[in-house]
């Protein structure tokens, strides 16, 4: 089928910056695909953290708009050309935002196919996490740095993250808040797995860069003094190395992103890292804007080849679109719990 105007569906719009509210599930027609476009029965969406703060306000969004930023489906028309005609049928994973619907319209150059039989719901969190796990060795390795720190460490991105390091052999340090996301990583095989509750967490964190020469860290955290701590704890790893410290400090550079906001509050810094270092926001959409085409496409082709293994996401449960305005759901979803993931199947 190559016309879609007959199709009927439904959409998850947030009307408003709000709570669950402001959210309606509203009856939508499906758009027509153009010339080198492809209409998706959606099927699967994964829930992240970004979906949530884009209805609150955290990050502006002009409302209203329909929510969801990645997902799967079967591809149900096209436009006509060669590249959106070898599409219909196939199952698709994509990134085009809107997804929380019954039918998303995108460019054929924006899906990436699943091998024949894999079901929708593996490719329904393949852009999201996937891609910033990479994006954050891609910009390890652009900006000369050869270790890292990551926060909240043990969230869905923080496993993948973990295995990926492994995989290639880049040094992680990791930190968590508790003695069960502890055990999650050290399982999953990394070394450097600190608890930031414990009293003698800045001494291990310490230790930990002395031993591995992390001096870039990405943070979800984003308020408090988060960032303030790994910083202060990267300059004193330096003294354990042996740099030669000036008046300024050491002269190694230091680097923490924010790329998260689990804390809303203000982030806090104190003089006590030298003059050798930066703080600064770090965004996926921006970043894969740096590189080139068959880069972005050759991390895409990875995180299909991994939906099993390296990128697998494992789901609490699947809910549908009236699902996601259910108030005692909305409050499971949006905890933002380690270990919780929710799937959104809109066909239900």
């Amino acid at each position: 089928m190559n016309a879609a105007s007959e199709l009927t569906g439904n959409a998850l719009v947030v009307t408003r910056p709000g709570g669950v509210e402001v959210l309606e599930v509203q009856d939508r027609v499906a758009p027509v695909p153009g010339s080198d476009e492809v209409l998706v029965e959606v099927t699967a969406a994964g829930v992240n953290f970004i979906d949530v703060y884009q209805r609150e306000g955290v990050y502006h969004t002009p409302t209203p708009f329909v929510a969801g930023n990645e997902g799967a489906g079967t591809v149900v028309a096209a436009g006509p050309s060669e590249a959106a005609q070898a599409l219909m049928g196939r199952t698709v994973t994509f990134a085009s935002g809107r997804l929380y619907r019954t039918h998303a319209r995108t460019k054929a150059a924006n899906v990436v196919p699943l091998p024949a039989g894999a079901p929708a719901h593996e490719g329904a969190s393949l852009f999201v996490n996937p891609m910033t796990a990479q994006g954050f060795l891609n910009t390890m390795r652009a900006e000369g740095h050869s270790a890292l720190v990551h926060t909240a460490a043990a969230s869905n991105l923080g496993q993948m993250l973990a295995k990926l390091c492994l995989k290639e052999a880049v040094p992680l340090v990791a930190i968590v808040r508790s003695d069960a996301q502890k055990e999650i990583l050290t399982g999953i095989g990394l070394t450097h797995v600190l608890d930031s509750s414990t009293d003698g967490f800045v001494a291990d964190l310490v230790d930990a860069l002395a031993e591995t020469g992390a001096t870039l860290g990405f943070d979800a955290i984003g308020g408090g003094r988060m960032a303030d701590r790994i910083l202060t704890a990267m300059e004193r790893a330096q003294a354990k190395r042996g740099v030669e410290f000036s008046t300024y400090g050491s002269p190694v550079h230091k680097q923490v992103y924010i790329y998260g906001r689990l804390d809303t509050g203000e982030t806090i810094l104190t003089p006590g890292y030298g003059m050798y270092w930066g703080v600064g926001g770090w965004l996926l959409s921006p970043h894969l804007e740096t590189l080139d085409r068959d880069r972005v496409m050759e991390m895409r082709r990875f995180a299909v080849e991994e939906r099993n293994g390296i990128f697998a996401s494992h789901y609490t449960q699947t809910i549908s679109l009236d699902g996601m305005i259910d108030p005692d759901i909305a409050r499971a979803y949006q905890r933002k719990a380690t270990g919780e993931k929710y799937l959104v199947d809109p066909s239900r």
